[in-house]
């Protein structure tokens, strides 16, 4: 295969002077180049849909609904199957017999992360990785192992994690019943209410559902996966030299840059009222980790990975609750037996009962 480059490469030198010619050796060295881009090193790589050159598989995907795209396909080629963004080759996993084996029985295989250059400019880098993106190695477990225990303390599988949840629903209900039973979207009520329960364990406070700010920040959220899952996001996830160009990535990511603001005023101002013998919160528990971490050189506990660490949590922890709560409204309302269930569960101990199992669970899937 050199062997042939090589030629190729002598032949575009000898047509310098020859347009067509050269045209054609060009074709055939880029069809070429791409070729030995995409081919798959493995002999049994799952099926999947023919790549058109260069750009894989993309214009197969709607990046925006791509669960509806994947859906299809795994109709066609089967609940394992392959596709190709550029030159980056990827494997889909769907079905629930699939995904255990995955990431229960193989879970160790799937544990790692790609690298994401499309998240540097947020401050990624190597001393500051997060946890949802950091790689399967040291700073990972540190991180997950740190925000478990953390958590844990703070609330997380414990009695007053159930009483922050139980004063949340108090105040959402009540936003609710301010409708005056008016038609109303509850999307951004329940964004409100659910991460109202994560900051008080992240941040050591709430905030009113009128808060105009804080408003800003859910809609942002929402911003937030519409860039990450469009075409573009994709298309410099493989083609990361873009991002060099100046602008690109602010211009395409202006939502994350926001969001990050708004949690560095959060932690600037638990830095000035912290209190290294009194922990507060998830922030303060992190602050007191950076200290003790100073005499360490290369640890994960450091300024920018404290806005890293708490903006993942605070984003996958309210987006998945609140999406769960959403889809049970959502059945509830197609189903009005179970809706009148549910209401004589509110009036017995059966609801307290199943909140107290609720809220003694630890979230381990970080």
């Amino acid at each position: 295969m050199m062997e042939l480059l090589v030629w190729l490469w002598s032949q575009l030198r000898s047509c310098g002077n020859n347009l067509p010619a050269l045209g054609i050796a060009l074709t055939v060295f880029a069809l070429l180049f791409d070729f030995l881009k995409r081919r798959k090193s493995w002999s049994r790589y799952p099926p999947g849909p023919t790549s058109l050159p260069f750009i894989g598989t993309m214009l197969q995907i709607d990046f925006h609904n791509p669960h509806l795209s994947f859906t299809q396909l795994s109709k066609k080629y089967g609940n394992v199957f392959s596709l190709q963004n550029c030159w980056s080759n990827l494997v889909v996993v769907n079905g629930f017999k699939a995904v255990k084996e995955a990431l229960v029985q193989k879970s160790e295989d799937f544990a790692d992360r790609p690298y994401f250059p499309i998240y540097e400019h947020l401050g990624y880098g190597e001393n500051a990785k997060g946890v949802v993106l950091a790689r399967y190695g040291h700073a990972w477990k540190e991180q997950r192992r740190f925000a478990l225990s953390t958590l844990r303390n703070f609330g997380m599988g414990k009695k007053s994690l159930e009483q922050r949840v139980t004063e949340e629903a108090g105040f959402l209900c009540s936003a609710i019943r301010s409708e005056k039973g008016r038609p109303f979207d509850p999307h951004f009520l329940i964004n409100n209410a659910v991460s109202n329960v994560i900051c008080s364990l992240i941040y050591g406070e709430r905030f009113d559902y009128d808060n105009k700010k804080f408003q800003r920040m859910l809609h942002l959220f929402e911003q937030v996966l519409n860039e990450d899952a469009g075409f573009l996001p994709q298309l410099l996830m493989v083609v990361p030299w873009l991002l060099r160009i100046p602008g690109v990535p602010q211009s395409i990511f202006r939502s994350q840059k926001e969001i990050l603001d708004f949690i560095d005023e959060l932690v600037k101002e638990h830095r000035t009222t912290w209190n290294p013998t009194q922990k507060r919160d998830f922030t303060d528990a992190f602050l007191q980790e950076i200290e003790k971490a100073k005499v360490h050189a290369g640890s994960s506990f450091n300024d920018n990975n404290l806005r890293l660490v708490t903006t993942e949590l605070f984003t996958a922890g309210t987006e998945t609750t609140s999406t769960t709560l959403r889809w049970a409204l959502l059945y509830m309302l197609l189903h009005p037996d179970i809706q009148c269930k549910q209401e004589d569960w509110w009036r017995c101990d059966r609801f307290s009962q199943l909140l107290s199992i609720c809220c003694h669970l630890c979230v381990l899937g970080v």
